[in-house]
């Protein structure tokens, strides 16, 4: 198929900033002109004297291959005859002042295994997809009534091949995959996959915006790997970096000799938390290199939601920084009303063209509007961590249970404005490092109260408000603090009471999946309601999860005291059963609870007309419904 030159069209919506298919541009891309197979190279450096290819075609050497600048725009480009897939390049650039560069492409789809960093040509639409069902059901998909339950993944590390290395992407596909239906998991979410330099980063200082790092196979490996997640009825959700990009000398900073993709001046320009620049977002063609980065992964590779990260760290210009230290917006205050405005449209973008895919905030602020549409004077994102839930359970639960009658109201607080977004509940891999320690060993107590009060805390976040994401590890009570450079600890799942904890992983989610009260009006005021919220003296809450007339109970119980006949309020005279409890033997509990079915009492308890005595597990929690 011929393909022609750059067109004025295409140049014209760059230059706007508004080229949804910008990917299949810019870049290297192998095309016939004139009847001869080739490569044709675009590249933006609008502030360069001179652009050439190199590569293993033309010993490296500037000059030989060079590029046409298209003086309106800053695009250069050229076709090179005679070279074919596996191809290796870079970009010499020579800036105004008569400097050399050596840069590789920002928007190749494909590198080199680092440390070496080359762009490699790729061939692109050779894959053959088996998803069209899963695509086609997920453009009608109603999220906001369905279960949303994500094992959050780092690639390297879950688990090692026999001999110690990393998995390929397709030998993670037929591992990982059989583990997450097992486990009832609706999504898998994958730490950054982006190319990136540096292992320890863990992929969060991206330099391949539009490919998937070579460390664990080829692009159409990483395909393989999504479409069987699809084949299965797993949803992949991609970790994605707009927010910053690092230093390194080969990649976008000074990409032509000038401050391009981020802010000349460093009270704008730099993180200083994180050594990294950050992103000049009132550019049009930088907005434009992001989004269309954002909807290469959405088409590309099926890719059925992206978790944005640090969004705080984009709204807000005095972020982590002291006065003197930041410059203030047009109006003299503290946002960034530049990043405001992408993120809008990155929504907006993402979400008209691919239904159904799913674009979530890691935003730690109390921002408001999150996850409204931009016309409503929101962001436009469908969920946002809840960072608040997380600290305060977390925080209530590091308190020795005899404590924690006087910090209640950090169990209570959150339902105050649990409605006021689209929530995603995060146990993610920021809470088991640096120092922070396993999630199990967060726990105060002995091995039994560690485990016990795990399974506690798994029950109420299934039975809370809001999608739900859970780090591999967790599931099993992972002990050793997660690291990057070692798998995760399998071996504990000869131990019984990991096993148990794995279990209740998984009957959770069956339960979250089944039951429409846990998970239809996960975003919506109706489907919670107060049992109880001030029962600190005994550290027990108790709540209703509903949807129309159906209805879940579920009794929480947060010290090692086991309670007998504890008497609650329950939505109707109808008679109850247990459908999970925490502390069952099952789960390496103590199997104190309720197995017989529970007749309600026309005794008014609690604003309620039936009311019913229950036997409440130490540090336990039961699951009732009408039997």
């Amino acid at each position: 198929m011929e393909s022609p030159p750059l067109s004025e069209f295409d140049l014209h919506l760059f230059g706007e900033g508004r080229h949804w298919h910008i990917y299949n541009v810019l870049g290297a891309h192998l095309c016939r002109v004139k009847g001869v197979e080739g490569v044709r190279f675009a590249v933006w450096a609008p502030n360069a004297a001179q652009v050439s290819v190199i590569g293993d075609f033309n010993d490296w050497q500037p000059g030989r291959n060079q590029m046409q600048g298209h003086d309106s725009t800053g695009v250069w480009s050229t076709f090179i005859p005679g070279i074919d897939a596996g191809a290796i390049y870079k970009y010499s650039i020579t800036n105004r002042d008569g400097h050399e560069l050596v840069k590789t492409d920002p928007y190749g789809q494909s590198f080199e295994l680092r440390p070496s960093n080359a762009a490699v040509v790729t061939k692109r639409g050779s894959y053959g997809w088996g998803d069209g069902d899963w695509l086609a059901r997920r453009t009608h998909w109603n999220w906001q009534r369905s279960p949303i339950s994500v094992y959050e993944v780092h690639a390297a590390s879950w688990r090692h091949h026999g001999s110690g290395r990393w998995l390929t992407y397709r030998e993670l596909a037929d591992q990982l995959v059989p583990y997450v239906l097992e486990m009832g998991f609706t999504h898998i979410e994958l730490l950054p996959v982006t190319e990136h330099p540096l292992d320890e980063s863990w992929g969060y200082q991206t330099t391949g915006y539009y490919a998937p790092t070579s460390r664990f196979g080829s692009p159409d490996d990483f395909r393989y790997l999504v479409d069987q997640c699809h084949r299965h009825e797993i949803g992949v959700i991609l970790d994605w970096v707009p927010g910053h990009f690092p230093t390194d000398a080969h990649a976008l900073a000074r990409f032509d000799g000038t401050a391009l993709y981020e802010h000349e001046d460093p009270r704008r320009g730099q993180h200083q938390d994180w050594g990294t620049l950050i992103y000049n977002y009132g550019r049009h063609e930088v907005r434009n290199f992001l989004i269309g980065s954002a909807l290469f992964w959405l088409d590309a590779f099926h890719i059925d939601g992206l978790r944005v990260d640090a969004v705080a760290s984009m709204l807000y210009l005095n972020y982590s920084r002291k006065e003197g230290e930041w410059l203030p917006n047009v109006h003299g205050g503290h946002e960034n009303l530049e990043a405001i405005d992408f993120l809008k449209e990155l929504n907006q973008v993402c979400q008209q063209r691919f239904p159904g895919a799913l674009i979530i905030a890691e935003e730690s602020t109390s921002w408001p509007a999150v996850t409204r549409p931009p016309e409503l004077g929101g962001l436009g994102f469908n969920l946002k961590w809840n960072m608040g839930w997380m600290h305060d359970t977390l925080g209530y639960l590091s308190h020795e249970p005899i404590h924690r009658q006087y910090h209640h109201d950090k169990l209570t607080f959150g339902l105050l404005y649990a409605f006021s977004e689209n929530f995603m509940l995060p146990l993610s891999h920021d809470e088991v490092v640096h120092g922070k320690g396993s999630l199990i060993n967060k726990m105060p107590g002995d091995d039994w109260q560690k485990r016990a009060t795990i399974r506690l805390l798994f029950t109420f976040m299934f039975t809370y408000p809001g999608a739900k994401l859970l780090f591999m590890g967790g599931e099993f009570g992972q002990q050793r603090e997660w690291s990057e450079v070692r798998e995760l600890d399998w071996g504990l799942l000869a131990n019984g009471s990991n096993q148990g904890l794995r279990k209740i992983v998984q009957d959770l989610n069956r339960v979250y999946r089944q039951e429409p009260s846990l998970h239809a009006n996960d975003f919506d005021h109706e489907g919670f309601e107060w049992i109880d919220c001030h029962d600190s003296p005994q550290s027990v809450i108790s709540y209703v999860r509903q949807q129309g007339n159906d209805a879940t109970v579920i009794v929480l119980n947060f010290t090692p005291v086991a309670r007998f006949r504890y008497r609650i309020g329950v939505p109707s005279g109808e008679t109850w059963q247990e459908i999970l409890n925490s502390d069952s033997e099952y789960y390496g509990g103590s199997n104190v609870g309720n197995p017989l079915p529970i007749r309600p009492d026309p005794q008014p308890w609690m604003r309620r007309d039936w009311s019913v005595e229950l036997t409440l597990p130490p540090l336990g929690a039961v699951v009732l419904r009408p039997s």
